[in-house]
């Protein structure tokens, strides 16, 4: 067995034996130009040899999987007794004698963790495990020790239950090297960490030893380099301009070996640089691949869609093959090229007009590309420019009407042909199957009633605004608007709340349902047979949603109907009878009385009638059409859980037959990749297994709203002055104020609310629209004027802001806060 290894004795290919760190210090030995401090690996062997010597403690560090990354005592009681119980621990004299061999001579050394799960590509553990510098030599095998304890301090710990890693799967190596005599030290980022532009390289430097710039103590000169040539830089520092433009070559050649942009530990000495450590940066968002040289900007289709997760393989291919427009995937998301539409004057000008009236933060970031002007105007293919707005439609609602009924005739008959067909019949249905649904999405009429009644909207926010000197009228008009799916089942909910608020059984059986339990089991309960009908006509009409519905590898709500629980039971403990038409009817009053009243005020100006008629035009063409915005994406869903039913009928065969382990694999396999697994009966193991591992780093990430070639993630800005003190600046989309407690929700299967409070979360799609009558206000991180979540929070008479960056981590769950949906802030008012 070895237990010690000599750096240059060491590759990438031994990060089981040696430990990330150890691992990326020996590819360094490999590159040509690199100066690394001599050194050496204690190896995991070593770490294994020790711990196997006490059962106990192995039990120990098996039971933290047990613990919630949130219970900080918990954890950290767990991980003191087991830091202390590998201090103690005898060592096998041979795994003694090893190390005691790297203790021999004079001089001072660095000791550093080096665990199996630390600096990988997917997860740096950056400061979690401790390393010791100017350590003297005879005090080596004591820090080895310390080294090893390390492995679980607190943060070690959390982190790793946070990234979903086997506490008995990782080992620790410790790395021993010489130290440097350094004049200077640093870090060097190959990206910039903060904007994460490939070109630009970040550089920190202090006098002396690096511990105090990686410890905080001791405030670093700062440079910025990008193509050779430094941006900034101080006035003075402990490093030439000269060294660091070296020093960021240096950085590229090493970044080029292994594979990606690094943050880099150095120091000078002698004359030059020496690098002790190289780690990759993982929180950079990847680049989709490009084919030529040019800048290429892209929009993260995620922000459109009100889904910024990452998908699954399935859920992206099935996407793709549902709309025509070219899309580039990156972290399991996808993008939109605009380069030619921003290269064109006249795509220019229609593109921003589009993002600014959808979401000014994705308008406020190609602005900030476009005023650099790195965009090469020969980009312009004369393509690139999304289509102007046409003609308005007239107010009449048999269009609407027509409309739904093609679309419920088409699912109905989709419905039919899909139940008898398997194998290679099936994936040639839903090949065919999808050209009917781009055929029903990209109806052009269609597509001019639901953008009639956005353009109607605009119209009156603008022209109120300058006639009346009111703002935001269109959100009260679009109250309780006729045929708006999404708004309909939200009250359909509280409907079924007046059914089971009268049967104390069935409210115990609903709190006792598991994630994958059916609704049978009400059939045995007192009451239970008219809540299993009223639920059941809920998930007949609307169990094809889910949160994130537009990955089709999504559990929707017919097969999870456990998901819907705690909103519903939120619904019959604070809501009154009756409450869902009793809703109907004062939006409907509401919207009347501004109609009249807004008409009224306008006959009294000097061109008033004329005005009045256009105004009553917009107003009859907004409320006939702007519920039809949301049916299209509903008729798409709807096709989406039958070919979700139909697949994961195809995979249980797969399963069956030993060629799949679980059928929730098809998730990970494209639609033809899959298409091709069903037909021949094999599947690639380690494909699956790669793909699972992406997934999970891709579910770390977020994705910026505007995202370049040279991988900078731009989020916008508002750019405004005339906010409260301290209030977190979003877009308004839905007004009126409202102050109340903060629910920090993620997700809605832990929706519970009381009377007044303000739902806060990430982003909504249809899926949280039930949650919407339950709560007085609605702040999210994504969102835009005409997303879904804004159209039924204004629907409902929501205060609402929406664009509001990094709110669920800024806004505290159970703290007041005061949100004004008419000017676009978020006030943080204590606990």
């Amino acid at each position: 067995m070895t237990y010690v290894l000599d750096l240059h004795e060491i590759d990438r290919s031994r990060i089981g034996e040696v430990g990330g760190k150890a691992a990326n210090l020996g590819a360094l030995t490999r590159i040509p130009g690199v100066r690394i401090p001599p050194g050496s690996a204690v190896t995991t062997a070593a770490f294994r040899r020790v711990l196997a010597g006490s059962p106990a403690l192995g039990d120990r560090i098996a039971r933290l999987g047990d613990l919630a990354p949130d219970d900080r005592a918990a954890i950290a009681t767990a991980s003191t007794a087991i830091r202390e119980g590998i201090v103690r621990l005898p060592v096998p004299d041979d795994v003694a004698a090893a190390i005691a061999a790297l203790a021999s001579g004079d001089g001072r050394v660095a000791v550093r963790s080096s665990a199996t799960a630390e600096d990988l590509p997917t997860a740096s553990f950056a400061g979690q495990q401790d390393s010791f510098l100017d350590v003297p030599v005879a005090e080596v095998p004591e820090y080895v020790r310390r080294c090893w304890a390390s492995l679980f301090t607190d943060r070690a710990t959390t982190y790793r239950l946070r990234q979903g890693i086997d506490h008995r799967a990782v080992a620790m190596a410790v790395v021993v090297q010489e130290m440097v005599p350094a004049e200077a030290s640093g870090v060097l980022f190959t990206a910039d960490p903060v904007t994460s532009h490939r070109r630009t390289a970040a550089v920190e430097a202090v006098a002396g030893l690096g511990e105090a710039l990686v410890s905080g103590v001791a405030e670093p000169d700062r440079w910025t380099v990008r193509d050779g040539a430094v941006l900034e830089a101080p006035g003075t520092g402990v490093l030439t301009e000269e060294q660091v433009v070296a020093l960021v070559e240096l950085g590229r050649r090493i970044e080029a070996a292994l594979g990606g942009p690094q943050d880099i530990e150095w120091c000078r000495a002698d004359g030059g640089f020496a690098v002790v450590q190289s780690r990759p940066i993982t929180t950079l968002f990847p680049v989709p691949p490009v084919g030529d040289d040019r800048l290429h900007v892209y929009v993260s289709v995620g922000h459109q869609q009100m889904m910024t997760g990452a998908m699954t393989p399935l859920g992206l291919s099935v996407w793709q093959l549902t709309t025509p427009r070219p899309m580039a995937e990156a972290s399991s998301r996808l993008f939109v090229d605009v380069t030619a539409a921003l290269a064109s004057p006249t795509g220019r000008e229609v593109l921003l007009d589009v993002m600014g009236r959808g979401d000014p933060l994705v308008r406020d970031a190609l602005e900030s590309v476009l005023a650099r002007g790195e965009i090469d105007p020969a980009a312009d293919d004369g393509r690139g420019a999304p289509p102007a707005g046409q003609e308005m439609l007239d107010a009449d609602p048999a269009v609407v009407a027509e409309l739904v009924a093609a679309a419920q005739a088409s699912v109905a008959t989709a419905a039919r042909e899909i139940r008898a067909r398997h194998g290679a019949d099936l994936f040639a249905f839903v090949r065919s199957d999808l050209g009917e649904l781009r055929r029903l999405l990209f109806d052009p009429r269609s597509h001019r009633v639901f953008t009639t009644a956005m353009d109607a909207a605009f119209w009156l926010d603008e022209h109120l605004a300058v006639w009346l000197g009111e703002t935001h009228v269109s959100d009260t008009l679009t109250l309780a608007v006729p045929d708006d799916v999404t708004s309909q089942m939200g009250t359909a909910l509280l409907d079924v709340a007046d059914v089971v608020r009268d049967s104390p059984a069935v409210v115990t059986f609903l709190r006792g349902l598991g994630d994958d339990d059916g609704l049978d089991g009400l059939l045995d309960v007192e009451g239970g047979r008219a809540a299993h009908d009223a639920l059941q006509a809920f998930l007949d009409a609307y169990g094809a949603r889910c949160v994130g519905e537009i990955d089709i590898s999504r559990p929707r709500w017919a097969d999870r109907p456990a998901t819907l629980v705690p909103v519903l039971l939120g619904h019959v403990e604070h809501a009154e009878p009756g409450a869902g038409a009793r809703r109907v009817q004062e939006g409907r009053r509401m919207a009347q009385q501004k109609r009249e009243e807004v008409l009224a005020r306008l006959r009294e100006r000097p061109d008033g009638e004329e005005e009045a008629a256009a105004a009553a035009a917009m107003i009859d063409r907004l409320r006939t059409f702007i519920g039809y915005r949301e049916y299209p994406k509903f008729a798409m869903i709807r096709r989406y859980a039958l070919y979700r039913r139909a697949l994961w009928d195809e995979a249980a065969r797969l399963v069956a037959a030993g060629v799949l382990d679980r059928a929730d694999d098809v998730a990970l396999l494209r639609f033809d990749e899959l298409e091709d697994v069903a037909r021949t009966g094999r599947v690639d193991r380690d494909l699956l297994e790669q793909r699972r591992q992406e997934l999970a780093v891709a579910r770390t990430l977020s994705p910026p709203r505007v995202l370049t070639s040279d991988g900078e993630a731009l989020s916008g800005a508002f750019r405004r002055d005339d906010l409260p003190p301290g209030a977190l600046a979003g877009l308004p989309v839905s007004r009126g104020v409202v102050e109340g407690r903060a629910r920090v929700v993620l997700d809605l299967a832990d929706a519970v609310f009381a009377p007044g409070d303000v739902l806060v979360t990430a982003f909504t799609d249809p899926s949280w629209s039930p949650a919407f009558v339950a709560v007085a206000g609605l702040v999210t991180e994504v969102g835009g004027t005409m997303t879904h979540g804004a159209v039924v929070a204004r629907e409902y008479g929501l205060p609402a802001v929406v664009g509001v960056e990094g709110a669920t981590r800024r806004i505290v769950d159970g703290q007041r806060i005061r949100v004004d949906g008419t000017n676009g802030s978020v006030e943080l008012l204590g606990a």
